[in-house]
């Protein structure tokens, strides 16, 4: 005689946690973001509150994911679980911004450099009088000296890194990444793109995220400094640092400068030592 094969009941995913809001002041809020690469996890069971007008340094021990959570924050890499929100609101319902670490790759080579920085201004089908005001706003606001008429490839690197700033900024995002933006960059340029970016900043009060894997660049743009552990990756801390702006190159020297930069460095080798 056969057996009966009996099935266990079916038992439903258990449901979802309720969506935790982040503070008042919160910008962009995080909860349970997972990411797995190679079948281990990078994040897992992420949660994290990013201020609203607020420059969000995000530094931490190489391979710890610091551009990966920005590129899943802004959507350009997928996240496998978890749920990420804008002021309430969707990415799809977001406008942001975005500023690669190879500008040479971000610009597209057959346009003129004028092209590239209207491009956001056309796709959101703004008027030749709306992006011909706001590019020359732009070209006010950074001071611009060379011909941006000329293609990306007939220019220098920072002049190239300035007009993709110029480019991420045009259609006035409500957040603005920027993935080590001054790494390929002379000094000089590093310390021109440095004010010009607290110029926007303290006009505009965007919301920026910055990733960067210098401490002294980390900290001197820095509202809060995001320190991550290793993988898989944690909030170590978060560093608040208030010192006013425009910081300049005396904001280096300063007392609390320092007393930041130098507990920065010690969350740092913590991390690394772990």
């Amino acid at each position: 005689m056969n057996a009966r094969v009996v099935n266990p009941p079916f038992e439903p995913d258990p449901p979802a946690p309720p969506f935790i809001p982040g503070p008042t002041g919160t910008h962009i809020t995080i909860r349970g973001l997972t990411k797995f690469f190679a079948g281990w996890p990078l994040y897992e069971d992420f949660d994290l509150d990013i201020p609203k007008g607020k420059i969000v340094s995000v530094f931490g021990p190489n391979g710890c994911g610091k551009s990966t959570l920005i590129n899943m924050i802004s959507g350009l890499i997928p996240i496998d679980q978890g749920e990420i929100l804008f002021d309430g609101k969707s990415l799809k319902e977001t406008k942001i911004g975005y500023v690669f670490q190879n500008y040479r790759e971000a610009m597209f080579p057959w346009m003129r450099t004028i092209d590239n920085i209207a491009y956001p201004l056309k796709l959101e089908g703004k008027s030749k009088r709306e992006v011909d005001r706001r590019l020359e706003e732009l070209v006010a606001s950074f001071d611009v000296k060379f011909d941006l008429k000329r293609y990306p490839y007939e220019m220098s690197g920072g002049q190239q890194q300035t007009a993709s700033i110029m480019r991420a900024l045009a259609p006035n995002p409500e957040v603005l990444f920027l993935d080590e933006p001054f790494s390929a960059l002379d000094y000089e340029m590093t310390l021109f793109i440095r004010e010009k970016l607290q110029e926007v900043f303290i006009a505009t009060g965007t919301t920026m995220m910055l990733v960067s894997h210098d401490l002294e660049e980390a900290v001197y743009l820095a509202d809060e400094v995001l320190l991550l552990t290793k993988r898989p990756t944690k909030v170590a801390e978060i560093l608040r640092y208030g010192d006013p702006r425009p910081r300049t190159v005396e904001t280096l020297t300063s007392p609390s400068f320092i007393a930041a930069k130098k507990h920065s460095l010690e969350v740092f080798q913590r991390e690394v030592r772990r």
